[in-house]
């Protein structure tokens, strides 16, 4: 095919190609979440419909992409690893970057009236997004825990300051009581003013959510004669588990393999 005489523009595009042999991470973030959630009066300090709705949409991701191995969310943000010998889109950041964005965010808008039905959109929701090499498994997994332990302390400072508006307290009067507190004081505060045992809040909030592929057996009809059969399938299921100790990763080698 012969080449017009325009096609030297293609020289100016940067090669943003991703290490080899590295994990890739691609992380989105709610943008103006704060102004967000409050335009559609969502439940503080969490709302799980649309937790929910968060979740769906990375299942939906991880379908449409077979080479994320795992993916961790918490309130407005989600992490997506891909794995290290993944050749997708050439292992380009703007690639994977934006159509992990587009996807997640095309599901947002679409799966909104199955988990929010009586709120209408009043706004278009928007994510950002950012690709991370991690050279190995320890690392990788580093990054997990420090997701998940952000999860635990967000959620317990705002499962206390929206405890203490809802009693009656300013936010700025909120924000001062928390001030400096470690976790026993938290916990404490929690139980003895509210009655809150933080050890029984939902793991969903406690914890995030994982999502992995699980091995399920499905019923599908097989055949011209519309026959039912069972099928073994992979499904992305989400779970609210620790993924900082060991456990996890020994009863889900496949994960990392």
């Amino acid at each position: 095919m012969a080449k017009s005489r325009f096609e030297y523009v293609k020289s100016f595009e940067q090669d943003d190609s991703l290490l080899p042999q590295c994990w890739i991470v691609v992380r989105i973030d709610g943008k103006g979440f704060t102004k967000f959630t409050s335009a559609h009066k969502f439940e503080k300090p969490n709302d799980v419909r649309a937790l929910q709705l968060m979740d769906a949409c990375a299942k939906e991701v991880m379908r449409e992409f077979g080479d994320i191995r795992i993916a961790y969310g918490e309130s407005d943000e989600y992490s997506f690893i891909f794995h290290k010998s993944t050749h997708m889109y050439g292992r380009r950041s703007s690639k994977l970057v934006a159509l992990t964005v587009s996807c997640f965010t095309g599901n947002y808008v679409r799966l909104w009236p199955q988990y929010l039905p009586n709120v209408t959109l009043q706004c278009t929701p928007t994510f950002d997004g950012r690709a991370v090499c991690y050279p190995t498994v320890e690392i990788l997994r580093d990054y997990l825990s420090w997701r998940q332990a952000d999860t635990h302390i967000n959620n317990q400072y705002n499962t206390c300051f929206w405890a203490l508006v809802k009693s009656g307290k300013t936010t700025t009067e909120a924000q001062a009581l928390l001030k400096d507190t470690q976790t026993r004081d938290k916990n404490e505060l929690l139980f003895s003013q509210f009655n809150i045992n933080y050890t029984e809040v939902p793991e969903q909030f406690r914890k995030g959510s994982i999502v992995v592929r699980q091995r399920q057996r499905v019923v599908v009809k097989h055949g011209e004669d519309g026959t039912p059969v069972e099928r073994e399938v992979s499904v992305p299921t989400v779970l609210h588990v620790d993924i900082i100790g060991n456990q996890f990763w020994v009863d889900n080698p496949q994960i990392l393999s």
